[in-house]
């Protein structure tokens, strides 16, 4: 099962605030060390607001802080960074590069290792057309109602998501409104694995971390 920690939930650097970078990798740095100790295996940097030269700053971090821990760290839209950070991939939105694109700079790019793509879709169809284009995962949703996407409109839903798991043989994970109450639900529809950032930010403790990814891994 694939689990996905999301970190856009930290304070972004802000221009005339010198040492909020610096802050925020140290902040970052320990939230991934505590999601790999509980058990997430995905990491992804979606610091929307942070300029290039800082956002490579932070996925650089978060790069090092999983290191030896198992965790992929995969970086939201730029493609730029994550290949200067070292990530293992990069995650594509509606206003990213297109994931043909950047699946046909992967099979013409040198060098050992590999890199994964992955695509915010929002039906059936849109993630049969990633995975066509070279998509290695999926993230359907909002698939509940969740306050970052309520300007969207309503959210997808269980059905719409179980049709979209069962349209590509790529992984689909879940995102959007989903906590350690309803996750089950997701994996039920067929998803490999659910994409939350408040159900694991907002963890009191280690403790409770590690029981939140706990009972989702148990499902």
């Amino acid at each position: 099962m694939t689990h996905r920690l999301g970190l856009g939930g930290a304070e972004p650097a802000r221009e005339g605030a010198p040492g909020r970078a610096a802050e925020l990798q140290a902040a970052l740095g320990e939230r991934i060390r505590a999601a790999m100790a509980a058990g997430v295996d995905w990491v992804q940097v979606r610091e929307k607001d942070l300029e290039g030269r800082e956002l490579l700053q932070v996925a650089r971090a978060a790069v090092q802080a999983a290191v030896g821990g198992g965790a992929r760290v995969i970086v939201n839209d730029r493609l730029d960074v994550a290949v200067a950070a070292g990530a293992a991939g990069v995650h594509l939105g509606r206003e990213s590069l297109a994931v043909s694109d950047v699946a046909e700079w992967r099979r013409a790019r040198k060098g050992p290792g590999d890199f994964w793509i992955g695509a915010s879709c929002h039906s059936a169809a849109e993630a049969r057309a990633a995975e066509a284009d070279g998509a290695d995962y999926i993230f359907f949703g909002p698939v509940f109602r969740t306050p970052s996407k309520e300007k969207f409109g309503e959210p997808q839903g269980l059905g719409k998501l179980a049709e979209a798991c069962a349209a590509v043989k790529i992984p689909v994970l879940g995102i959007g409104g989903i906590d350690a109450g309803n996750a089950a639900e997701c994996l039920r529809a067929g998803a490999a694995g659910i994409a939350a950032i408040r159900m694991f930010q907002d963890a009191a403790s280690e403790r409770e971390l590690r029981e939140a990814v706990a009972r989702v891994k148990s499902r």
